[in-house]
């Protein structure tokens, strides 16, 4: 007859007190990283650190954002870590994606320029386009013009002259019923040059207001009178300078220094550029 010695273990020989995930270690809060914050049981993508105020910003899959501090109390991979501040001079993560959301084609060389284009009204909504789509666009090989308006769109389609191999896209701003785009486009599509040509608008008054309102710190855009500049309208309610062009040159600067992807668009404007590229890169018939 044998007896079990229960003192024959030493519980002190191992770390006893060890969470069953196992003790924290240190980890770089990379750009692109999921984590979880513990306490919140928020999920998402490391989307920006902030070193000076030691904080980083999670994106979950609602693209939501949040910013936590620093530290520990953070699970990746399920594992706990104490997220710090990626090291200076370390080359930056390559992002898998695009602006437009688009899976990130590293090392590609930009394609020579289709015949085909797409025209926008104005240089604002060139210079958003580019900032999400430019990616994109430069590896399909698509260019991007701006007309100044969209009176003379007939005249500029005319003189270019589109075909099976040189199709245009259109986007107008305000493109909604009983408009005077509205009725533009619907004569474009009934014409001979409609064959070739798609124009698609979203329902803003300006671009402007396809950045979405939050980005700015607003609940929406302001309602402006009907006899007031709408732009100069929105630079009042900001409490913007408004009274030159150069101003508001300056509040477009300011508008598009929040946006940084697709995420800071509305779903109005994304879906318009995402069918004009289609449009413009489908193989011909």
């Amino acid at each position: 007859m044998t007896s079990r010695d229960r003192y024959a273990h030493d519980v002190l020989a191992t770390d006893w007190r060890a969470p069953k995930r196992g003790r924290a270690v240190e980890a770089p809060a990379e750009l692109g990283a999921v984590v979880e914050e513990v306490t919140t049981d928020f999920c998402g993508e490391i989307v920006a650190v902030d070193r000076d105020l030691h904080t980083l910003t999670l994106e979950d899959r609602r693209h939501k954002r949040r910013t936590f501090p620093l530290g520990p109390g953070f699970l990746l991979e399920g594992r706990p870590v104490i997220l710090t501040a990626p090291r200076l001079g370390a080359a930056p993560a390559r992002p898998t994606r695009t602006a437009s959301g688009s899976v990130a084609v590293h090392g590609a060389r930009a394609r020579v320029a289709r015949e085909s284009r797409i025209y926008v009204e104005g240089r604002h909504d060139a210079e958003l386009v580019e900032k999400v789509w430019g990616d994109d666009l430069r590896l399909e090989g698509v260019v991007v013009e701006h007309l100044g308006g969209v009176d003379d769109l007939a005249d500029h389609l005319r003189a270019f002259g589109p075909g099976p191999e040189r199709r245009v896209g259109v986007l107008v701003d305000h493109l909604v019923a009983g408009s005077k785009e509205s009725r533009i486009a619907d004569g474009i599509a009934r014409s001979p040059l409609g064959a070739h040509v798609l124009v698609v608008g979203h329902p803003y008054v300006d671009v402007w207001a396809a950045v979405k309102p939050e980005r700015l710190g607003l609940t929406a855009w302001p309602e402006v009178p009907r006899d007031v500049e709408w732009k100069k309208g929105v630079c009042d309610h900001l409490g913007w300078p408004h009274a030159e062009q150069a101003d508001i040159a300056r509040a477009w600067r300011q508008i598009l220094g929040r946006v940084s992807s697709y995420h800071d668009l509305e779903p109005a404007l994304l879906g318009r550029v995402e069918e004009l590229i289609d449009f413009v890169t489908a193989p011909s018939e």
